[in-house]
């Protein structure tokens, strides 16, 4: 349920760099170090799409048209849920911008600071549809990792450094000694990277939130 756009003046990519781009947009969202369990990555993947905008017109602030054989500039809009876009936007802005640099270097133009402007945009509660009903953040969520639970549990631990445990939500890494995002279950505590991971535990065991 990520959408990320990319508006280019025409005549600036070919029809084989439209694609590659596309490409590397969404390597570029979802690739993290502490990433998420593969197969959740994969259905998040599944969930996002590009869209590559050629407008018509192109009209700068000083009132002049944009030359596809000037430095071109660009413009990425990411819409994702509300909830997702604080954290969404502390990595989405510098990769999506280095994804257009790796561009820019293959089509022979300078690739240093591409001309970009990023927007993440965050959707309302209940303005994101699937199946032909509303989603909310945690719905989708929900939707990503319920079908990998048993292999997130599979995850090996031991080589795990001390401290560090498994979401058991969406296999992310967890520090227990950063976080307070924990809970207490069946006499083994938990981590999650997020409190929506928490809330999706917390509610499926039955077990009380505090906050």
């Amino acid at each position: 349920m990520i959408l990320i756009e990319l508006f280019a003046p025409a005549g600036v990519l070919t029809p084989a760099q439209r694609q590659q781009l596309g490409k590397r947009l969404i390597d570029a969202l979802m690739s993290t170090e502490d990433a998420h369990a593969e197969a959740v990555m994969d259905s998040a993947r599944a969930l996002t799409q590009v869209l590559i905008h050629e407008p018509a017109a192109w009209i700068t602030g000083d009132r002049h048209p944009t030359d596809p054989t000037d430095p071109p500039r660009y413009l990425i809009r990411v819409s994702a849920p509300a909830a997702w876009r604080k954290e969404m936007s502390a990595h989405a802005i510098e990769r999506l911008t280095q994804a257009l640099a790796e561009t820019e270097a293959d089509a022979g133009r300078n690739p240093d600071q591409p001309h970009a402007l990023v927007h993440v945009v965050g959707i309302a509660e209940g303005s994101l549809g699937m199946y032909g009903r509303p989603m909310g953040s945690l719905d989708l969520i929900q939707h990503m990792t319920a079908p990998h639970r048993d292999a997130i549990a599979d995850i090996p631990t031991d080589d795990l450094p001390t401290g560090i445990v498994i979401d058991p939500v969406c296999g992310m890494s967890v520090d227990l000694n950063s976080t307070d995002l924990t809970l207490d279950y069946k006499d083994t505590v938990y981590g999650f990277c997020n409190g929506q991971c928490r809330r999706i535990f917390a509610d499926e065991h039955g077990l009380p939130l505090n906050a």
